[in-house]
């Protein structure tokens, strides 16, 4: 049996800022000096964002404060639990308005499963349960929670919902990636915060998978592979502290990822005997990543587009990030794209490499 994405869906805030502005406001939170300024403004520059979405307004150049202290250091600073709180309303709007999307078409009772994932916010009675309510779904709908795994969850999710499909060839199943990364912004002038400051925005995305290609394009799950670099643990890590989630984010990163991209992709292709693929879909976790990736799988810039069309337009939402760049592929998919096949990769803590093949259906 065979197992399909069908349908995606993806939604952002209604906050959508430059990069510029998002660079003033960390300058000025940061309370930097001009020359710290300026080099802050090159790192922002080199990032190749354009604009990033938040559901915090305070981040644009309207000096407006909804959510921050109106104060040049911002203190009393937001406690993780104001910004868990931020989370639970916030999250399950954007979830279902991509949620939504997806299931266009769709009967509500024809979803049996539902697989939630998200890294910036927990809470129970969780988003799950709120979205089933939400949404009109079943309350009989088989749930599970993909937590705290950052920008790969998507690729466990989409494995899940494999396994699923196959143990019920009648199951469809709901995946919904929720990400609010923006409302964990910490101001220590650590180069890790600085980094991670710089490329994270905040969106949701959607897929349904099931057992047969009921629309078309389709993308038919062919094969996974994972494996772990421990050697990038201290690299990539996030934990929950005081003041909001803690990213802690190396620029050794696209190092660690180029040593080991070329193993990876060829282990995953051996599973199927491909040598050459006509799409890739690339989690763009930073521009340098994108980078040292085409380097060594001897791929184009143009060949990459989609990642970069996403991290220029949205930056890096974590795990919701790659059904952004897989929805904006399948739009422009074509008949002559059918049985076409497609690489897709994504990382995150670990350092955690995931990587999967997809056949196009169109």
């Amino acid at each position: 049996m065979n197992v399909y994405i069908t349908a995606t869906g993806t939604a952002n805030p209604k906050y959508k800022i430059p990069q510029a502005e998002v660079w003033e406001f960390m300058s000025k939170a940061h309370q930097m000096n001009e020359t710290e300024s300026r080099q802050l403004q090159m790192l922002y520059r080199a990032t190749g964002i354009q604009n990033r979405y938040s559901v915090i307004q305070d981040y644009a150049a309207q000096n407006v404060r909804n959510f921050y202290p109106d104060t040049d250091d911002l203190e009393p600073f937001p406690t993780t639990e104001s910004r868990s709180h931020l989370f639970q309303r916030e999250a399950k709007k954007l979830g279902a308005e991509a949620a939504e999307k997806a299931l266009a078409g769709i009967k509500r009772e024809e979803i049996t499963h539902l697989i939630t994932v998200s890294c910036t916010g927990m809470y129970a009675p969780g988003i799950d349960i709120e979205l089933i309510d939400q949404l009109g779904l079943n309350s009989t709908v088989e749930r599970t929670g993909i937590n705290f795994m950052g920008c790969y969850a998507a690729f466990n999710a989409i494995k899940a919902g494999r396994s699923i499909c196959l143990a019920q060839p009648e199951a469809k199943v709901l995946i919904i990636c929720v990400e609010l990364c923006s409302i964990h912004f910490q101001k220590e002038k650590i180069e890790d915060y600085l980094l991670a400051n710089a490329i994270f925005g905040d969106g949701a995305a959607a897929l349904i998978m099931e057992g047969k290609p009921s629309n078309k394009p389709a993308l038919q799950a062919m094969a996974f592979h994972c494996d772990l670099n421990p050697g990038g643990k201290k690299d990539m890590a996030w934990r929950i502290g005081n003041y909001g989630f803690e990213m802690r984010l190396s620029s050794y990163i696209p190092s660690l990822i180029e040593k080991d991209i070329l193993l990876l992709t060829n282990r995953l292709k051996q599973k199927l005997s491909i040598e050459t693929f006509q799409y890739y879909a690339i989690h763009p976790g930073g521009k340098k990543i994108l980078e040292v990736i085409e380097n060594q799988l001897a791929i184009s810039r143009d060949d990459n587009r989609f990642a970069y069309q996403i991290l220029k337009q949205y930056g890096n939402m974590s795990s919701a990030t790659i059904i952004f760049v897989l929805h904006e592929i399948m739009k422009n998919l074509t008949a002559d794209d059918n049985n076409k096949k497609l690489l897709s990769l994504a990382f995150g803590p670990g350092l955690t490499l995931e990587s999967m093949i997809l056949n196009i259906i169109s």
